[in-house]
Formats: structure tokens, sequence, C-alpha cells
């Protein structure tokens, strides 16, 4: 369905040249490093798009329930518009068609709310790139543009298997819970129909948080998951051991942590075990509580070193801040916010036992910017198991990724970084993010050649090796 041209609305396209230099000389030094870049395939080493998507490879159901409802950074912005998050179709099912319809038709009238912001980039990559829209979007083009995208979703072209492939992604991330049979994965798998490369990624912050409501529940779901025991502190790490090899064999590259500091701690086998007993009893106070969960983490450190999967991790951040959205919506809604947090010490019982060990990689992420310079890039400049996350979430924007950029190379180089992260659940989103990130990495480059400090050809090689090396190295793909 081709959208209509609206009386006094030239055709709505996008500048080859956006987010590349403003100066010329460096503009045409970026646009050849671009170039090398542009086409290559999507390494998406973390991120939150289900396997079962892929796996049933159903239509789309609409634009809304596609572009809308599932990107936290979409809704949370229509939010603070003053647009409820019930009419966005968030924590329900898919929405009637009238529904689906007028939730887009908020997105459109608000579009301005977007101006400046990455969210906005990526969409009108979406938009234009994916679905092929010539008008931008406002309150007066809403339904033409839905009406578009939905004709869109109902040909073959546009169901998930045909848009990875067109999307030239190479390896896809899943975050799973550990108790995850992973039926999806080994189901894909199997499938000789679909040549693509989705792991899943262990994700065990549940069981660690021992203080949390529902833990002791959780980690006797873990036990029986493992057909292991949990009833003491060594049953729970041999059901951790027994599931991270379950994630492992199911084609797993990494671990994901996230809780609210990053610190480790190694406590007395006996002082872990007389913790974790008061924990499961509901009786553990809120230090002893911490002091197991930093140990926890050091023992996930310690299973990494073994097994060799990747550690990542990602603290500081509040989560769930308005107790009255999650209460009605539940997690991963846009209420998540952003909390100071230092590394160094935090990190350093995890990084003497396991920091030089061969067999250790693990990648810091921060939502704290100053963190970046003080504490990660540093860190990376002297440990071989450390690399330095690229900017996401709040930082996952093109300011902050020049700045990033800058403070961090300065200190680690290039080398020790971890390569893009989209961290999405928007699928469409995945290859609009990763082209920014490109073209925000060419633009970075090219003013280190306008300054004479790299030769382009060097600068051309960096390049590729942010897009295919860094991440094949620091997720061991």
């Amino acid at each position: 369905m081709a959208l209509p041209r609206l009386d006094g609305m030239d055709a709505w396209t996008l500048h080859p040249d956006r987010l590349l230099p403003a100066d010329p000389t460096a503009r045409d030094v970026a646009r050849r490093l671009y170039g090398q870049t542009r086409d290559l395939p999507i390494v998406s080493p973390h991120g939150h798009v289900p396997a079962a998507m892929l796996l049933d490879d159903e239509p789309f159901a609409d634009p809304t329930s596609l572009l809308v409802t599932p990107d936290h950074y979409v809704t949370r912005l229509l939010h603070a518009s003053g647009v409820p998050l019930s009419e966005l179709g968030v924590g329900q099912g898919p929405l009637p068609e009238g529904d689906a319809r007028r939730a887009w038709r908020h997105l459109c009238t608000h579009w301005s709310a977007y101006a400046g912001t990455p969210v906005r980039f990526w969409f009108e990559s979406e938009l234009v790139d994916v679905f092929g829209v010539t008008v931008r979007p406002s309150a007066e083009t809403a339904d033409a543009v839905y009406d578009a995208i939905a004709a869109r979703l109902a040909e073959p072209g546009f169901r998930p298997r045909a848009l990875f492939d067109r999307f030239n992604i190479s390896v896809l991330a899943t975050t799973d819970d550990p108790v995850d049979d992973l039926a999806a994965h080994a189901a894909l798998a199997a499938d000789p129909s679909f040549t693509g490369r989705v792991v899943p990624t262990f994700r065990p912050d549940r069981y660690l948080e021992v203080t949390a409501p529902g833990w002791a529940d959780d980690v006797a779901r873990l036990g029986e998951a493992a057909g292991v025991a949990t009833d003491t502190f060594s049953g729970w790490v041999a059901a951790m051991e027994s599931r991270r090899a379950h994630f492992k064999a199911h084609g797993a590259v990494s671990a994901d942590h996230s809780h609210e500091d990053p610190g480790t701690l190694h406590l007395d086998r006996a002082d872990a075990e007389r913790i974790y007993a008061d924990a499961l009893r509901g009786n553990a106070g809120t230090a002893d509580g911490t002091a197991l969960r930093r140990h926890m983490l050091l023992e996930q450190a310690r299973m990494s070193a073994d097994d060799g999967l990747t550690m990542t991790i990602h603290p500081g951040v509040r989560r769930n801040h308005h107790g009255p959205t999650f209460d009605r919506y539940g997690a991963d809604v846009g209420a998540d916010l952003p909390l100071a947090v230092s590394y160094t010490d935090h990190l350093r019982p995890m990084l003497e036992r396991f920091g030089t060990s061969p067999g250790f990689t693990v990648v810091l992420f921060t939502l704290d910017e100053t963190a970046s310079a003080r504490d990660i890039a540093p860190l990376a400049g002297f440990y071989p198991s450390v690399y330095v996350g690229a900017p996401w979430w709040f930082l996952d924007a093109p300011d902050a990724i020049r700045r990033w950029r800058a403070a961090v190379t300065e200190t680690a180089g290039f080398s020790r970084t971890s390569g893009f992260i989209d961290d999405t659940r928007a699928f469409c989103s995945i290859p609009a993010r990763h082209d920014m990130s490109r073209r925000l990495d060419a633009g970075f480059l090219a003013g280190l050649v306008a300054e004479h400090r790299l030769d382009e050809d060097e600068a051309a090689e960096i390049a590729v090796d942010l897009v295919v090396g860094r991440p094949a190295e620091a997720f061991g793909l």
C-alpha cells in the first residue's frame, strides 16, 4: 500500500549523512569509513527478542504491537507526555484493531516529543528503511502511516524470519531465566529452514536477591529444574552450575547480571551457609542479605572462569521507581532509573581472584556516565579479562556515545571495548540502532584522521573491527 501524498507535503526522506560530522573534511572521511561498515552483518550479543518469535514465524499483529508496545524507550516518553500506558497496550496482549490504531495516533500526535532523542533516529529509520513510509508522522498522517505499515505486515517479506534475514543478523542473543528449558532455542536450532544463529543468555539475578519477596520459592524452582536440592548454599551452587551447563549446551555464550551495585565479596563457606539458611526462613537482615548476594555474584564469576561464559555486569538501576506502575503493569515498562555507582573497589575481590585468569571475561556496562572514564576504562586498561561495555539504555544516544568514545579511548583504546549492544525488545529497531553506532564510530574515527592521529587505512580497519571483531572476542563468538 502506497502512502498518499498530502497537499503541500514533500516526500519524507532521511539524509544520507545523518550523524556524520558537520565539518566537510571530516565528513568526507566519515562517509568512506561508514561505507566500510554499513553493510556488515549485525552481531547482537545482548538483547531481549524472544526465540519463540522466530520459531513460530507468525505475522506481526499490527504496527502498535510491533513498534510501540514492546519498546519502553517509546512508551515512557508518551507516558511523560500524559498518555496512560493502558492506552498503549503495555501489560496487555494484542490490542483490538481500534485500540491499536488509537495508540498509534497517540504516537504520531506526540511525534515532537522525540525530537533530538535517539528514539527519533531509530523510529525514523524503522519507518523509512524497513517499511518505506514517505510522510512524517503527525496527527494528520497517523491513520495513513498505520494502514501502510499494516499492509506491509500482511506480506510474507515482513514476517520475523524474513526480516531477520533482511536485517543481516549473524548472531542474536536472547535473555533467559535459568529455569527455562530453552525448548524454543532447541527447536529453532534443529529447524533446517532457519539458518540464523540465536543463542540464549543466562540471567540469574532473581536467584541472588535473597531478601526479595518470593526468593525461597524461586530457588526451589531452580532446584527442580536442575534436579538438585537447594536447601543448602552448596545445593544452590550445584544447581546454578547445572543450569549454566544446560544453557551452554544450547549455545549460550554469556551470563548477564544486574544488581543495585556491582559488589563482590568472599564469605567463608560457614557464613554463606548460615546466611543462606536464614534467608530460606525469611530471617536474613539487609546487611547479611547484601553480603550473601555479593558472595553469590563472586560465585557466578568463578563459574564463568570455569565454564567460559562471558560475564556481563550492568548495575546501578533503581528498578520499578514508581510502585503503582509496577503493581499495574509489571516490570520493564520504562520506570527504571539510573543510580550513581562505583566499580573499582566493588569488583576488587572478583578481579583479584579471576582478573588475570585465561578463561575469564567480563564486560562492564554503566548508566552512570562518570563511571566509564573514572572506573571502567582504567580497569580495562589493566586487566586482560575486562572489556568496556558500549553505552546502552539511557546512554545509548549520539552525544553520550561520542563522549563515551572520547573518554574511554584515551585510557583503554578501541580493542578493550565490547562492540555495540542494542539491548532491545523492539525487533525492528535492531538495524537502526546498529546503524547509529556505525555512523558515530565513523565520525569519531574521521576526527582522528582529520587531526592526523590515525591514517585512514588504520581507521578503516578499526571501524570494521568494532563491528565484527570486538563482539566476537568479548563474547567468545
